[in-house]
């Protein structure tokens, strides 16, 4: 019989493990300070119980987390000595700080330490918390569209499964966005980092790989939606933002795809079981404006140890995005199939996968491309990408604009401004003469 006792101590134990690090040996360790070091055995227990009940790699809210406790089967002989006892049971009630870790300590980033302020913050009424957070995970199980936070669309690849596209409904998206430039934009992101960062490009990344002697490409499989939510909480946790804090703004940031979109698939059996259990499981998705930020700070840890790996080989890393990019002189050259190996190993080891089928090493007597760059003597363009444009421009010229305007832009000729640009950021001798005729259509 579970009496108001039993309620306290649980929510007791819950209050204790969420103010920590969520991991065996931590939550042993503050599980102690509540009920003792008399039934360290079940104690143990209790705490591999509650772990395996979680299916979530970071903890529920405290109220789910109390109710977790009460029903593992260790509870009662983990708090026996406490259940018996007739004196009162002080709470466990700690007033959540804005405690940044010392070396972001100074990041004009704002001040939350509680979940009302977090609503304040983003001018949101508090009891919408609930509701935009997903805390009750309706959104995975409706099939009401007007219920869901996001419109989810399949785009086709050009090999492998097609792409979810989850992007925020409007009211979310405002909420993603401050988030994104009130927080995220001020926490710095390793110096191999080139996707998705103020300054840096695909140009940037690819210009610390012109002239190798050999260039290897390395893909990680579903980037954003294998990004461990944990990790994500742990991010905002590091920054400052107490537990509660911390588990909105990742519940804002992230989701739970409904059954329903997986019923768009032209060809369901395409798809396997790993797929459809990583989309119903809370994620990063792709389309969120917070995803590609919150991806690059997640992954700062795989990133310090590819860089060190690389500088292992004499050889230099950048990442942009998804791809990974090594490259070196002859001698590296010898020792691409090791690095990749160690590359993979390391990769898995920080809750990643690389998609092997993507792997390509590039000799200098190969076109060396990356993120759609030619690398080889200089920065290039692809021959085939140079040559459409100028048979697009030519005809253009012949015929007008329109004739070439296939796929509908509203200002056709701001498009080919922009594609001549880019040729001419890479070869500016190719990019004179794209604009010489450019400037000759009428």
């Amino acid at each position: 019989m579970q009496t108001a006792r039993h309620r306290t101590i649980a929510r007791n134990i819950a209050a204790t493990f969420i103010g920590g690090v969520w991991s065996v040996e931590a939550m042993e360790r503050r599980l102690a300070t509540v009920l003792g070091t008399s039934t360290q055995e079940s104690q143990q227990s209790l705490v591999r119980e509650v772990l395996a009940r979680v299916s979530t790699d970071y903890p529920p809210s405290t109220k789910v987390l109390a109710q977790i406790v009460l029903d593992a089967p260790a509870f009662e002989r983990a708090a026996g000595p406490l259940l018996r006892r007739e004196t009162p049971i002080r709470m466990v009630l700690k007033s959540p700080r804005f405690t940044p870790l010392g070396p972001i300590s100074e990041l004009d980033i704002p001040r939350l330490p509680t979940s009302g302020d977090v609503a304040r913050w983003l001018d949101l009424p508090i009891e919408h918390l609930d509701w935009f957070t997903d805390e009750t995970r309706q959104h995975g199980r409706t099939r009401n569209r007007n219920l869901q936070h996001y419109t989810c669309a399949f785009h086709a690849k050009k090999a492998g499964l097609p792409r979810l596209i989850e992007a925020p409904k409007p009211r979310l998206k405002t909420i993603q966005r401050r988030i994104l430039h009130g927080i995220l934009d001020h926490v710095p992101v390793h110096d191999a980092v080139h996707g998705f960062v103020t300054g840096r490009s695909c140009r940037s990344s690819a210009e610390h790989h012109v002239g190798a002697a050999a260039v290897v490409c390395l893909d990680i499989a579903d980037f954003f939606v294998t990004t461990p939510l944990g990790r994500v909480h742990a991010l905002f946790r590091c920054l400052g933002y107490p537990y509660m804090a911390a588990r909105v703004l990742t519940g804002l940031c992230s989701t739970v795809t409904p059954d329903t979109v997986f019923d768009q698939i032209p060809n369901r059996a395409r798809h396997s079981r790993d797929a459809f259990r990583i989309y119903r499981e809370p994620h990063l998705p792709q389309g969120a404006p917070t995803s590609p930020a919150l991806a690059n700070l997640v992954a700062r840890r795989l990133d310090l140890r590819l860089a060190g790996l690389a500088r292992t080989y004499d050889a230099c890393y950048t990442r942009y995005a998804d791809d990974l990019t090594f490259s070196g002189d002859a001698i590296f050259a010898k020792r691409t199939h090791s690095l990749i190996d160690a590359a993979a190993s390391i990769a898995f080891d920080e809750g990643y996968a690389l998609n092997a089928r993507k792997t390509r090493i590039m000799a200098p007597s190969q076109r060396q491309q990356i993120t759609g760059i030619v690398v080889n003597a200089h920065l290039n363009a692809k021959r085939d990408e140079y040559d459409r444009l100028k048979a697009t421009l030519h005809n253009c010229r012949r015929n007008g604009l329109d004739t070439e305007n296939r796929n509908g832009h509203g200002d056709f000729r701001a498009h080919l401004e922009g594609r001549v640009g880019w040729i001419d950021s890479l070869n500016p001798t190719r990019g004179r003469r794209l604009r010489a005729m450019l400037d000759a259509i009428p």
